[in-house]
């Protein structure tokens, strides 16, 4: 019997070259202006020393072997950091971020192709433009594209987003949902709350507007991914399931909520082995993949050992470590 590999699908990558395209332009001052409120001075002062030490295992294929052997990984999926959204950008330059992107993370991933699948970036900002970023993606060999959990006015429900969803649809693309930013804002300035409530609640937001709206019921073939075990929603989707039973405004999707999230799936980082249980438990075992947020500190550097900590029967741990990222993948996998 054929072992499955282990895959971590939450690994990010630096492009120095998307930060050179939109250095000096005006907006980005407003853009680190609102990042600054939104995580405090606190976060701040520690998030870039973090990130500078983790520079090489951000940018150095070779670095990233190396610590993906440690930890026990034989294939990750790259998708660049959020910080490289630029959502605030105009058309011109978002066209430039986006190619810069996709085809910086296809060359990352290239120096170890049996190892290394890459996502690109579709500028969200410009929902005409997000199809045509999923097809450039596409064209570089990448598997897919990352989006954050909304865009400036636009929330992931919103009409404009149909083609690409339809697109992605179509093309068997992976779609990785990664929020970036909490539009709590200063609300959350302290203590880092920006990422440990943030996250999860925007996660959890734009989720719910996928479901509600029916963007899954008109698109049941789209391959989604939600970072972070899919924030609050998998563990609180029974009070989604009785708005849905008692309000008539909560009617949007044809089905109850939770039913949604089998047709979805989570990365497995949610930090306790009891919530990765009920996650697997509500999404299902198949629904569930390998995460670490590699290399970040909010990650782990063990997503093996941290996926063994839940103490899922065997089948169900092999299925998340890897068998079922392999399942997602393998039409569009690369073959000897």
């Amino acid at each position: 019997m054929t072992t499955s590999p282990t895959v971590d699908v939450h690994a990010h990558l630096l492009l120095p070259q998307v930060d050179q395209a939109v250095a000096g332009h005006p907006a980005l001052d407003g853009a680190r202006a609102l990042d600054a409120r939104r995580n405090g001075r606190e976060a701040l002062a520690v998030n870039g020393p973090m990130v500078r030490s983790r520079i090489p295992l951000l940018t150095d294929a070779t670095e990233r072997l190396a610590a993906m052997d440690a930890a026990g990984v034989d294939i990750q999926l790259v998708s660049p950091s959020p910080s490289h959204y630029h959502y605030w950008a105009d058309e011109e330059l978002a066209r430039a971020v986006y190619e810069l992107a996709n085809t910086g993370t296809a060359a990352h991933c290239a120096q170890a192709p049996e190892r290394l699948y890459g996502l690109g970036l579709a500028p969200l900002q410009h929902p005409k433009l997000a199809a045509e970023a999923l097809e450039h993606a596409l064209d570089q060999g990448l598997v897919g594209i990352e989006i954050s959990s909304h865009a400036p006015g636009r929330e992931l429900s919103d009409p404009a987003y149909e083609p690409l969803w339809a697109r992605a649809a179509d093309t068997g693309a992976v779609v990785f949902l990664h929020p970036f930013g909490c539009t709590l804002d200063e609300r959350l300035d302290r203590w880092y709350l920006s990422n440990t409530v943030g996250q999860p609640t925007e996660n959890a937001v734009a989720l719910s507007h996928l479901i509600f709206s029916g963007v899954l019921d008109r698109h049941p073939g789209l391959k989604l991914i939600a970072a972070h075990g899919g924030g609050y929603l998998p563990t609180h989707i029974g009070r989604s399931d009785h708005a849905w039973r008692a309000r008539p405004d909560a009617r949007g999707c044809a089905q109850e909520p939770s039913s949604y999230l089998k047709r979805l799936w989570f990365d497995s980082l949610v930090h306790d082995p009891a919530v990765l249980r009920e996650l697997v438990r509500v999404a299902g075992p198949d629904r569930v993949l390998l995460g670490s947020d590699f290399p970040f500190d909010m990650g782990t550097d063990d997503p093996v050992g941290a996926l063994r900590a839940a103490g899922l029967p065997d089948a169900d741990f092999h299925a998340v470590r890897g068998a079922n990222a392999a399942a997602l993948l393998r039409p569009i996998l690369r073959k000897d």
